[in-house]
């Protein structure tokens, strides 16, 4: 009798033992659903932000700071926590940086990122020999001397004699030439941008 129950309860325990790991193997081999497609985003690195952009700002592990926010027309966005941010001005990794240093108040280490979604802020486009080629935002009066300037002035290969700007006008492109060398002498062809001139620096 005594035999039969050991046999009985070895014989449980084996069964019980191979259940919970068929248990366990079928939780480890069960398809996990794929995560969210990550936004990307549309605009560079060097991209300064402005009124009307649409951005993500992502904290880690945090939903209620995980928005889509719109810059406002004063430069500004608003965020649980830190009320008003100033956004205008800044490239996403300088306001994702500006963010987590006001949130280390109120989280511990927090990590944040941000995206630009859609650039909607009036802009130009500075390209070819420049030190910092790319796309600004057009906030204030802007001509084409300031624009070479905040793109850092020419390289060594530039052709300031040769600048083109390049504006479309009901709906047709009109190129001006332009010489760096009349701006300076006398503001001749220092013209005053309209969004989404391109200067070409050849």
């Amino acid at each position: 009798m005594v035999h039969a129950r050991w046999a009985v309860a070895c014989l449980l325990s084996v069964v019980l033992f191979v259940g919970i790991v068929a248990t366990g193997g079928a939780a480890d081999n069960a398809v996990k659903a794929p995560p969210p497609p990550q936004a990307v985003s549309r605009a560079g690195p060097e991209y300064k932000m402005g009124p009307e952009d649409q951005i993500r700002v992502s904290v880690w592990e945090n939903k209620d700071l995980t928005l889509d926010l719109v810059v406002r027309p004063d430069g500004k966005i608003s965020m649980p926590l830190l009320q008003d941010v100033i956004a205008e001005g800044q490239t996403a990794t300088e306001l994702a940086n500006t963010i987590q240093q006001r949130l280390v108040t109120f989280i511990k280490e927090p990590q944040v990122s941000v995206i630009v979604l859609q650039v909607n802020a009036p802009k130009y486009f500075v390209i070819g020999n420049v030190t910092k080629p790319g796309t600004y935002s057009l906030r204030n009066e802007t001509s084409i001397l300031q624009a070479l300037a905040l793109a850092g002035g020419f390289t060594q290969f530039a052709s300031p004699r040769s600048i083109k700007l390049i504006r479309n006008t009901a709906g047709k492109q009109e190129v001006k030439k332009v010489n760096y060398n009349n701006i300076i002498d006398d503001g001749e062809g220092n013209y005053i941008l309209t969004s989404g001139d391109t200067i070409v620096v050849p």
